[in-house]
C-alpha cells in the first residue's frame, strides 16, 4: 500500500490562496473553517524586505498524536496514511484538537450549519448540499481529498495551484515525484521536534 504525502515548494508559492479557495469549493466547509490556509511571513528591513508564503494543512502524520488522544477511535489512519475523522464516532471532546501540534483542526459548534455565509438562517443551494456532509459538535480537518484519491485523482488544492507548488504522491516509492523532490532538494517537515513523522514536506525557496 502506498504511503501518500504532499510536497509544498515555498519557492513557487505566490500566496494567491487558490488552494484555499479550491478546498473551500471542494468541501463546502462552513464559515470560518479552512482546511487549507496560506500564512505570510515578512523578513528583512526596509528597503530590503521579502515576503514569504507558507501554505499549511493537516500533516497526516504517521505517528499522529490526534489519533492517540481520541477516546472513541473517531480519528483513524487509513492504510495509505491519510488521517480521517469519523463523525459518527466523534463526540466533540476536542482532545484531538488540543493534541495536534500544528493546530490544523476545526470544531463545528452548534448552530454553525444553520447560519450560512450570508447569515439570517439562509443557506444557498450549494450550502444545502455540502452542509449535509458535516455534523455539528464534531471536529473536522483536511482529508487529502480522500474521496478524490479513491478515484485516482489528486487533491483539489494540488490540481488548482497555478504555479504547481504542490505535488502529491507515494512517499514510499523512491521513483515517485514527491520522493525525488524531497531527496534532491532536501525536503523538510514542520516541527520535527514533535516526532509526529508528517507526510507533508516543504522545499525551501
Amino acid at each position: 500500500m502506498a504511503r501518500l504525502g504532499m510536497v509544498l515548494d515555498l519557492e513557487r508559492c505566490v500566496g494567491c490562496n487558490g488552494c484555499t479557495m479550491a478546498c473551500k469549493a471542494e468541501h463546502g466547509t462552513p464559515k470560518g473553517v479552512f482546511f487549507a490556509k496560506v500564512l505570510e511571513k515578512t523578513t528583512g528591513k526596509y528597503p530590503n524586505v521579502k515576503k514569504q508564503f507558507i501554505p499549511v494543512l493537516c500533516n497526516h502524520c504517521e505517528d499522529a498524536p490526534c489519533e492517540r488522544a481520541c477516546p472513541t477511535g473517531a480519528t483513524h489512519i487509513r492504510p495509505d496514511g491519510i488521517v480521517l475523522v469519523d463523525d459518527d464516532k466523534c463526540i466533540g471532546c476536542r482532545a484531538c484538537y488540543v493534541a495536534c501540534p500544528y493546530v490544523n483542526r476545526a470544531y463545528l459548534p452548534k448552530g454553525i450549519l444553520k447560519e450560512g455565509y450570508y447569515g439570517n438562517g439562509y443557506l444557498t443551494p450549494y450550502e444545502q448540499v455540502k452542509y449535509k456532509e458535516f455534523t455539528e459538535g464534531t471536529v473536522v480537518k483536511c482529508t487529502f481529498c480522500a474521496h478524490r484519491v479513491d478515484q485516482g485523482l489528486d487533491p483539489a488544492c494540488v490540481i488548482t495551484c497555478p504555479t504547481e507548488a504542490r505535488t502529491f504522491g507515494d512517499l514510499d516509492d523512491p521513483r515517485s515525484e514527491v520522493s525525488a523532490l524531497i531527496r534532491e532538494r532536501s525536503g523538510f517537515q514542520l516541527l520535527p521536534e514533535a516526532n509526529t513523522k508528517p507526510c507533508v514536506y516543504y522545499l525551501r525557496g
